[in-house]
């Protein structure tokens, strides 16, 4: 938990520093809110389970940094919704909650009167929270470890996956000459979530955990 408010505090500053200097640095701050559309790939206990799209939101703000004529940085920061729905009722909901920090390179041409956007870069998140629902069951929460004892997954109440999350972020949208940003992103998670079983049988050494999804968002160029 320490660790999560160190780089949400790092982050804001960042985007409070950036947003002091837009006027004489040429950096825009980008406040921006959608939703999300994600999904994740689970292997556990031998078996491949099927879920099914599940919608979120997420709300934040980029800032965006000049570095050659068209083209940007871009870090954000945003507090995300991610998970899966159960295709059948074996399965439970997944619901977690991140804070996330994306980092893309732009490139935004003009296209009429406003801008073309494609992006792609970097995204690390910081889980600080989540829930598995099952029908008729009470909710599972989510705790957030790198491994954890075998025996304790069937002698709690919880359910186990890392705090880290990171992957590959990609974006296109357009800017129009009012300043209103619209964008789509896609998300390709590349960190395996799944915490470590230690003591586990080797049946067990397949544990996997990824986040995909895409997100739809409206944002304001300032």
């Amino acid at each position: 938990m320490k660790r999560t408010i160190l780089t949400m505090i790092a982050a804001a500053g960042i985007l409070m520093s950036a947003k002091a200097q837009q006027t004489t640095t040429g950096i825009h701050f980008i406040p921006r809110v959608g939703v999300n559309f994600t999904n994740a790939t689970v292997t556990a206990y031998s078996s491949d389970y099927d879920y099914k799209i599940k919608t979120g939101f997420h709300i934040g703000a980029d800032v965006e940094i000049p570095i050659a004529d068209e083209f940007y940085l871009q870090p954000g920061l945003l507090f995300s919704t991610k998970g899966a729905k159960a295709k059948n009722t074996d399965n439970g909901d997944i619901n977690l909650s991140y804070i996330e920090v994306p980092v893309s390179f732009m490139y935004k041409p003009v296209l009429g009167e406003g801008r073309l956007i494609l992006g792609v870069g970097p995204y690390v998140g910081v889980g600080v929270g989540g829930k598995i629902k099952e029908d008729g069951e009470d909710d599972v929460d989510v705790e957030f470890k790198n491994e954890v004892n075998f025996e304790d997954v069937f002698s709690s109440e919880k359910a186990y996956l890392k705090r880290t999350d990171f992957g590959a972020n990609f974006t296109v949208g357009y800017e129009l000459a009012m300043g209103v940003v619209l964008q789509l992103n896609a998300q390709l998670g590349l960190s395996n979530n799944a915490t470590k079983l230690n003591n586990a049988p080797s049946e067990f050494d397949d544990q996997k955990f990824k986040n995909t999804g895409f997100g739809l968002s409206v944002g304001y160029r300032f």
